[in-house]
């Protein structure tokens, strides 16, 4: 697939980008993917050609331009102490705010580009990404038309005033959220929240739980499985087939 740097004006300075295409002649409807907590990488580069090689013109922005890092080697991260701290600290220094500031820096890029058609653009996120794609999809309004998140983590935290969930009343896009059995970061109650949430801001959302654990979609991922990531891969384009207009 067809792939493209770019730098967007964020923020907080320039954030290097890549954009991902189909083959032939556009426009195609667009999509800002977000990475997990390991960052952009060439499992990510990989999974955004796959979405575009589906029909859409997809942005893979580094989340963490703000922030310069070395590379995670994501099968020993979580097994390396030096490493899982150097991670997490990483993530914490990504805040929501910052997200919500980013986000119509991101949706512009994208919207701007001959490559991409519509007024509205996709988000879909993993782990880390998951909450991402929600709280950009809420920072965006109108310009959001639908909003997926695959394994995220604190979707639905009551005390917690960076969960997503507090702000869904602002979200005008479809939403579909993809549990992990058994997610620490998303159990039984968060669900639980986030659907009620949803609901009662009149969302129109699917929550659903694959029989797979946390980091199945990602391939680099020591918990990836195969099989929830291809029905991850088919849910995610029905889902932006009946939301995003071609």
């Amino acid at each position: 697939m067809p792939r493209t740097s770019l730098t967007v004006a964020a923020p907080a300075g320039d954030c290097p980008a890549t954009l991902h295409t189909p083959e032939g002649e556009g426009p195609w409807p667009g999509v800002v993917m977000f990475v997990d907590a390991g960052g952009v990488r060439e499992t990510f580069l990989v999974m955004a050609d796959r979405l575009a090689a589906a029909g859409y013109s997809v942005l893979l922005p580094d989340v963490y331009y703000r922030t310069p890092f070395a590379p995670f080697a994501m099968d020993t991260v979580f097994t390396e102490p030096d490493e899982r701290a150097r991670l997490m600290a990483l993530m914490a220094g990504l805040t929501m705010d910052m997200v919500r500031e980013d986000s119509p820096a991101y949706a512009d890029a994208l919207l701007d580009r001959p490559e991409t058609s519509g007024s509205a653009i996709g988000t879909t996120g993993y782990c880390m990404g998951g909450k991402v794609s929600l709280t950009a999809a809420a920072a965006l309004g109108e310009r959001a038309g639908a909003a997926a998140s695959f394994h995220g983590g604190r979707l639905a935290v009551a005390d917690d005033p960076s969960s997503p969930h507090h702000r869904v009343s602002d979200i005008r896009a479809r939403v579909l959220v993809v549990a992990a059995t058994d997610d620490a970061g998303f159990g039984p109650e968060q669900f639980a929240l986030l659907e009620e949430s949803l609901t009662a801001a009149g969302v129109p959302h699917t929550l659903e739980t694959y029989p797979a654990a946390h980091g199945f979609a990602v391939p680099d991922n020591p918990t990836y499985d195969a099989a929830a990531e291809q029905r991850h891969w088919t849910a995610l384009e029905d889902f932006y087939g009946a939301a995003l207009a071609r």
